[in-house]
């Protein structure tokens, strides 16, 4: 599978301005798995894994304490889950996760950020058959083979392991994410994950170019811009600058 997968989905931390949001989406996250799954992170590997993903973005820890105190008071927003499914420019296969507190809101800027751009959304499920949603884990080793077999002897479905430059990632179907976290933690002293999070990995790419390329970056930026968006995912192949 390569590093490609690090391509397909966006990363929001591009400006200053840009942080305060990934701030945001990353309390938000935060909240609804700690309310969800229990706010102690010894207890919620998805919870942990969060937090130390939203660490090494540099989210302050006021901003993911402040989740955590919400999520246990049991109060305050009220989010679910939304995916949104289309076609991008260059007929680019596009899937939009968002948690919302108004889905008619959220589904009319997801659409317009698709209409502006002349693309097309879809029904549920219209573009998701070609992505493998899977957990992913990246971390410094050399020893595949040893790591294989912890996962294995925790009777983890593994769906493929590289280890290409000193950094060993793990593909795993992403219902065995927190089984698959676990084995690695106690199989790996002070394992540092570089990767830790669910992604949808596309199964073909399309190539994106000419006028395609300035519409595909327009359409990115008007879904990055919203606040309810969390990830966007792609199978967009771009030519290298």
């Amino acid at each position: 599978m390569g590093r490609a997968y690090q391509n397909r989905k966006e990363s929001m931390a591009k400006t200053a301005a840009a942080k305060t949001k990934v701030y945001s989406k990353y309390g938000r996250e935060i909240y609804m798995s700690a309310k969800s799954g229990g706010p102690d992170p010894q207890a919620n590997l998805s919870l942990r894994g969060l937090i130390e993903r939203a660490k090494k973005d540099q989210v302050p820890s006021h901003v993911i304490e402040k989740a955590i105190d919400k999520a246990k008071g049991g109060a305050g927003e009220d989010y679910s889950p939304a995916r949104y499914e289309g076609y991008g420019p260059g007929n680019c296969m596009v899937i939009v996760d968002c948690l919302t507190d108004n889905p008619n809101r959220t589904f009319g800027d997801v659409r317009l950020a698709f209409t502006k751009t002349k693309c097309k959304i879809g029904t549920p499920g219209a573009v998701s058959h070609m992505f493998d949603h899977s957990a992913i884990f990246a971390f410094k080793g050399e020893d595949e083979e040893a790591v294989l077999e912890a996962l294995m002897e925790a009777d983890v479905d593994v769906t493929d392991i590289e280890n290409e430059d000193g950094l060993i990632t793990v593909f795993t179907p992403n219902t065995e994410y927190a089984k698959a976290r676990q084995a690695l933690v106690d199989a790996i002293e002070d394992i540092d994950f570089e990767v830790d999070e669910i992604q949808f990995l596309p199964k073909t790419t399309t190539v994106v170019e000419g006028d395609d390329i300035p519409m595909f970056e327009k359409f990115l930026d008007m879904l990055n811009e919203l606040d309810d968006v969390q990830n966007v995912f792609h199978n967009a192949e771009l030519p290298e600058q």
